[in-house]
């Protein structure tokens, strides 16, 4: 059985320790507490507080949870919420559509794909859920980059790879990508990420009207798009399905 990494158990429960009894404690407190040499104790803190997990107060010198592990908690919550408010209108919208359809999160410079709807067919299929998706080239990954701050801010700093001929990697073209995509309040990838396999998204928002996700309908080119362009029906059930959700999530109408 492989052992647990010492540096990792002694942070965690530095944090819990943090996260009972009294909001601040001092470096001798919580070394004390921990049964750890002060300058461990104090090394430890440091890359807490680096990683914005803990939080120092210049006055007293004592630590504090950081605003760090708020945000991710809500994250957490906010996914678990989001895939229990969107399972009925993802299951409608591949019923509808006759398309598989993804519901993506921002993580780690990627789009993580919660929940996936198979295409209603008999035909195999692959389930998604845990996959990751680039940013810049899939629809998903472009509406968060639209609509999300911290989304925009993460695609730029990435090495945005050129999948096939009609990826866009520039930065200039790729910021009027994302104008575009502000400006129809939808996304679009196609063959951008995968040749044959075209993509519509639309971003989801939460009772703070800040995007906290996106739901896509994803399917052969020949079935998705019409003439060369995404079929129009297909665009009004995605922004539809996003609404519904969003609405579900407290965001009222828009």
């Amino acid at each position: 059985m492989a052992k647990n990494i010492q540096s990792l158990e002694r942070a965690a429960a530095m944090l819990r320790l943090l996260a009972g009894g009294e909001r601040r404690l001092g470096l001798s407190d919580i070394a004390s507490s921990l049964d750890l040499a002060k300058g461990t104790a104090h090394g430890i803190l440091r890359t807490l507080q680096a990683e914005g997990f803990v939080e120092q107060d210049p006055a007293s010198g004592r630590y504090q949870l950081g605003a760090e592990l708020l945000r991710l908690g809500n994250s957490y919550l906010d996914v678990h919420e989001l895939r229990a408010r969107a399972l009925v209108w993802t299951d409608d919208l591949a019923r509808s559509s006759g398309e598989s359809v993804h519901l993506g999160v921002l993580h780690q410079h990627g789009v993580l794909i919660v929940h996936h709807v198979f295409r209603p067919d008999d035909s195999r299929q692959v389930l998604e859920v845990g996959a990751m998706q680039p940013l810049h080239s899939t629809a998903l990954g472009k509406v968060l980059s639209a609509f999300d701050p911290v989304a925009h801010t993460e695609v730029m700093e990435v090495e945005r790879k050129s999948f096939t001929p009609r990826t866009v990697t520039g930065v200039e073209e790729f910021e009027l990508v994302l104008d575009h995509t502000r400006a129809r309040g939808w996304a679009a990838d196609v063959e951008e990420t995968w040749e044959g396999v075209a993509a519509v998204a639309a971003p989801i928002h939460d009772r703070r009207r800040m995007p906290v996700g996106a739901v896509a309908i994803t399917g052969a080119v020949e079935r998705v798009c019409s003439a060369g362009e995404l079929r129009s029906e297909l665009v009004a059930a995605v922004r539809d399905c996003a609404r519904s959700v969003s609405r579900d999530l407290g965001a009222g109408r828009f």
